[in-house]
Order: C-alpha cells, then sequence, then structure tokens
C-alpha cells in the first residue's frame, strides 16, 4: 500500500535533496513515476544528485530537475516554488529536509546559532509558507513532510542551537497539520520525519563505512514510506542500536521531568542515573 499522493506523474519538491535522506527520498520518489525537483547547495553535489536520481527516474532525464537553493531565504523558496510550477506546473509533495549541525554551547557562537536556525527552522517555515498556499489551491492529495530529529524531543546535551531549531520544527510541523485538517476542502497533511541514527554527511563525521549501528538514509525513506500509508503524523523511525520501546520510554522521561519537577535532562544527571535505567527497562 501507498500514500494515494505517491502517484505516476505527481510533483516532490526535496529540500537538502543532493545527499543522504534527501537523495534517498528523491531517487525513491522518481523510481515512482513522480517528477523531482532536487534543492540543494553546490552545483557539483547537484550535478551528482541529479545523476543518481535520473539513474532510477521512471519518467527519465526529463522528470527530473535540479536548484542550488539556499533555504534560509525567503526569496530563494519564491523563486524555487515559480521554477517548479513552470517546469511541472505545480507541486504535490514538499519534503523540508535541508539542514545543518555545526556544534554550538549555550554561549556560542552567534554564527553558528544564526545559521542553525536560519536553515533548520526558517528553511522550513519558508518552505511551507511558500508552497503549501497553492498546493491546498490546486485541490489534490499532497504532503509536507519536515524532518525534525529526536534531540528535538529530548534536547540532549551537545549541541542546544539544532536542539532548538529541531524543537522547532516539531512544534511548527504540529500547528500545520492542526490547520491543514480544520482548513475545508484542503487535502494536505502534514508529517514529522524523526529519524533515529542515519549515516550521512551530517552524521558521518567523515567516517566513510556505516557504523553498524545506523541505518541506511534508503532503509529511512523505506519505514517513512510505510508510515505514511499508515498516515502516521509522528513517522518515528528506528535503528539497528534503539528499538521504537527505547525511544518512547526515552521521550515519556524528558516529558516526566515536568511532571515530576525534576531537575532539566535530569537523563544525564548523576542522582537520577538509576531511576532512569530502571524507568528506560520497563515495558508498557
Amino acid at each position: 500500500m501507498m500514500h494515494p499522493a505517491f502517484i505516476p506523474g505527481a510533483v516532490a519538491v526535496v529540500t537538502g535533496g543532493a545527499a543522504g535522506i534527501g537523495l534517498a527520498a528523491a531517487k525513491k520518489l522518481a523510481s515512482l513515476g513522480l517528477r523531482v525537483c532536487i534543492a540543494d547547495l553546490g552545483a557539483d553535489r547537484l550535478a551528482r544528485a541529479r545523476e543518481a536520481v535520473v539513474a532510477v527516474a521512471a519518467g527519465g532525464d526529463a522528470d527530473v530537475m535540479t536548484s542550488e537553493t539556499d533555504v534560509s531565504r525567503v526569496e530563494a523558496l519564491v523563486a524555487l516554488e515559480a521554477a517548479v510550477t513552470a517546469r511541472f506546473g505545480g507541486t504535490n509533495i514538499l519534503l523540508n529536509n535541508a539542514g545543518i549541525g555545526p556544534r554550538s554551547t549555550v554561549l556560542g557562537p552567534a554564527e553558528s546559532w544564526a545559521r542553525t536556525i536560519d536553515v533548520n527552522l526558517w528553511g522550513v517555515l519558508h518552505g511551507t509558507q511558500v508552497f503549501v498556499p497553492r498546493m491546498i489551491e490546486q485541490g489534490r492529495p499532497g504532503l509536507v513532510i519536515n524532518t525534525g530529529s529526536k534531540q528535538g524531543i529530548t534536547t540532549p546535551p551537545g549541541n542546544p542551537a539544532y536542539n532548538v531549531s529541531k524543537a522547532g520544527v516539531k512544534a511548527f510541523t504540529e500547528a500545520l497539520q492542526h490547520e491543514l485538517r480544520n482548513t475545508p476542502g484542503c487535502q494536505i497533511s502534514a508529517h514529522l520525519l524523526i529519524p533515529g541514527f542515519v549515516f550521512t554527511e551530517l552524521t558521518g563525521s567523515g567516517r566513510t563505512d556505516k557504523p553498524a549501528g545506523a541505518w541506511t538514509p534508503e532503509q529511512t525513506i523505506d519505514f517513512m514510506m510505510e508510515r505514511l500509508a499508515a498516515n502516521d503524523f509522528y513517522i518515528l523511525c528506528p535503528d539497528n542500536e534503539v528499538p521504537r520501546s527505547l525511544d518512547e520510554r526515552r521521550i515519556l522521561w524528558a516529558a516526566g521531568d515536568i511532571v515530576e519537577n525534576r531537575p532539566p535532562l535530569s537523563r544525564w544527571h548523576p542522582d537520577y542515573a538509576e531511576a532512569f535505567k530502571a524507568f528506560a527497562s520497563q515495558r508498557k
């Protein structure tokens, strides 16, 4: 089974589509007969991505386009939407996937914070606000899939700028789906993709061999397609190290910090280490 938006001839726009999860999505959708626009930065990266997608595209070269697009700039998204409409007639599936992860602490660097928020959060806002009005007007089934992160839910220590950006994506996508389902005649739905440990340019840190615990981008997209067919909003992906059951316990514990009035990020607090260990070993 497949979500009704994934029909031959439908149009998908994938930001951050030149590598990783975005490229895997572009290849999967093109192989199903969809027309695909890959948006990213770097002419060489886009050329390599285009070649890889055309190689599997059911419709061949004519059904694949690329665009060098900085999603942090709203005018770039306006130009992208116009170019896709001119080439393919409109958009049915929008995958707001572009993301970066420079290191940060709560005290800086300011440039890392600004760029992370601009790409990871404003990129999703810009993409949605520019593309979705016309998608609704078309009156056809469609999808907005925003790539979040477990770090936007449990907010582990280590990179607060990234966590803040992805927490914002979660809150924004929840609000988006609420508004879409309450818009008369709207056939567009929003979904939050929450990858597990996926071996990509962003997570690889220079490694060339996939760690045993990581999923491939292709596994992640196959799981996404399966859960979209089931109409899941929260597409919570496992990996080879962490099953869904453990993710659920981690998420519940994080919410429990508020309800139980524990210190923030108590999962990493030495006074709560044994309590979390016992909690995580429980099964619902």
